[in-house]
């Protein structure tokens, strides 16, 4: 860590329950010297939004400094409004550490105590019950957070260590702990900040980047097992049309698929034609591929740029100090703006939840090629290598894909161009980038089971040609989902095993020696 940045592998890390927050000295001197300018500013009676105002259109109303804990609290109150279904144990933790990284950035003025129970409830990993559904992410993530505020002091509901979910009260009784009481300006520097957006953005950043690179290595299997033209990975062709995504595919591409022996070889020189003294000659065969393979380069090349714009996004927003208002020790300042207002992260979701539904669709389409009889090069239909029309091999998995793409695809409305405003029309324009960010989280979790599909078909093509000189980089893929998942013999139900697969293609440790592999090319 540099200067109390973290890495969006870090961020995950601690979300999955992985790794500890670690806390810089000086981040630690940073919080000591915001929370004592507060203090200071409390004491001469400073008029600051929040903490000796009221909230939103009422902030007309001055407060005194006396009644700090009761405002406070009462913002944690009106603002518990949460509804839906839970977020995720990890969507969860991944907010709490964002908040904790704004806050630890020392413009906040929250309480060193609070930042220190924070990390203590991810420490033991404790998490609150948090609503998925009530926030607009434009004042920042008002309700989820004001959720986790009240967890805070004792009240709603918490899990320890993934268990039942149990009273806020209960569990600070088992542990020992006090529930904290919120004041000077606690709740407001908690619950005014993109965190909950952030969080599960930072999340989604790196299960895509894994996802771009699981599928850069089906292409390479798929490739292979059409006995594909190696010439369309050709590196020059990139740099031709210099998009980064685009050569960062045709470099991986060239390079792992450099010791096949199932791919058409490239040749320098192109093939004379023969003399045709008579008729054209018609019917050879075609010197180049279908656009799932050989516009892979260029298809995910585009869908790599997609996420790695996101993930810059996501970075800059974890770097941020994201609440108001904003304190500046050394410079006797307070300032009020609208660094909550989440506009990046909800562009970014939006942009990044369609490269994940193009995602799909590219698994979905070779999918549909390689179990088609007519298309597969000589492979039986649906992969079935025994008793074909007895057995139906991989029929109705390819019907699932199909199904995923379609309900992906009806989920595709941006989401941060729906601006409703609310709030007194004191929140007159609303970024959404909360719902982009889940809605991108679930279409996430449908591409992996549409890359699980697709990787047991695949392997199971390569285990029907047995002859075939795959790439080293295919036989690692084959043994890890092999290691997994048992070939298909004859008809079984494969939703455990879509299931099994797809939970461990996403899982950043299971999946590790597959994105080593390209991780190694650059």
């Amino acid at each position: 860590m540099d200067n109390g940045r973290r890495s969006l592998e870090e961020i995950e890390q601690i979300a999955l329950g992985r790794r500890l927050l670690d806390m810089s000295p000086q981040e630690v001197r940073a919080v000591a010297k915001a929370h004592k300018f507060l203090c200071d500013a409390i004491e001469q009676r400073r008029r600051i939004y929040g903490v000796t105002t009221g909230y939103g259109p009422l902030a007309t109303t001055n407060v005194d400094p006396k009644q700090s804990a009761l405002l406070q609290q009462n913002l944690v109150y009106h603002l518990c409004s949460g509804v839906g279904e839970p977020l995720s144990h990890r969507h969860v933790r991944a907010m709490m550490m964002a908040r904790l990284t704004s806050l630890m950035r020392g413009h906040s003025g929250a309480n060193p105590l609070l930042i220190d129970r924070l990390q203590a409830w991810l420490k033991v990993d404790l998490v609150p019950e948090i609503p998925a559904r009530g926030t607009v992410g434009a004042s920042g993530d008002l309700t989820p957070l004001a959720h986790l505020a009240r967890a805070l002091t004792g009240e709603g509901r918490v899990s320890l260590r993934g268990g039942r979910w149990v009273s806020s009260s209960d569990a600070h009784h088992q542990l020992g702990w006090k529930p904290l009481v919120l004041q000077g300006k606690d709740a407001i520097a908690l619950v005014n900040g993109t965190s909950a957006t952030a969080g599960i953005a930072a999340v989604n950043a790196v299960a895509s980047q894994r996802a771009l690179k699981l599928s850069t290595l089906l292409v390479l299997l798929y490739a292979e097992l059409l006995a594909g033209h190696r010439e369309a990975f050709h590196p020059a062709i990139g740099e031709l049309r210099p998009h980064p995504g685009q050569r960062q595919l045709h470099r991986w591409l060239w390079s792992l698929s450099a010791d096949s022996g199932a791919l058409t070889p490239w040749q320098p020189r192109s093939e004379t034609l023969p003399d045709m003294p008579g008729d054209i000659e018609q019917h050879r065969p075609l010197p180049q591929d279908a656009y799932t393979l050989r516009c892979a380069p260029q298809a995910l090349g585009a869908v790599w740029d997609v996420v790695e714009q996101h993930a810059q996004t996501a970075r800059i927003e974890l770097e941020a100090v994201t609440d108001n208002p904003l304190l500046f020790a050394d410079d006797d300042l307070v300032l009020h703006g609208g660094n909550f207002f989440g506009q990046q992260l909800a562009f970014a979701s939006d942009h990044l939840n369609n490269a994940l539904i193009q995602m799909a669709l590219y698994s979905e389409r070779r999918i549909a090629r390689i179990t088609n009889p007519v298309m597969n090069k000589g492979l039986p239909a649906f992969m079935q290598p025994l008793d074909t029309g007895l057995h139906s091999g991989f029929m109705g998995a390819q019907v699932s894909a199909t199904a995923l793409v379609a309900e992906l695809r009806s989920q595709a409305m941006p989401a941060s161009i729906q601006s409703i405003p609310t709030n007194a029309d004191n929140q007159d324009i609303v970024p959404l980038g909360t719902i982009a960010a889940r809605r991108a989280s679930t279409s996430l979790e449908q591409l992996y089971q549409v890359l699980a599909i697709e990787a047991l078909v695949l392997v199971q093509g390569a285990e029907l040609k047995p002859t075939m000189s795959l790439s080293s980089a295919s036989q690692s893929l084959c043994v890890w989902v092999r290691e997994l998942v048992a070939p298909l013999e004859q008809d079984r139900p494969l939703a455990e095993d879509i299931a099994k697969l797809a939970q461990a293609l996403a899982d950043p440790d299971q999946v590790a020696p597959l994105t080593a592999l390209l991780n190694a090319e650059g």
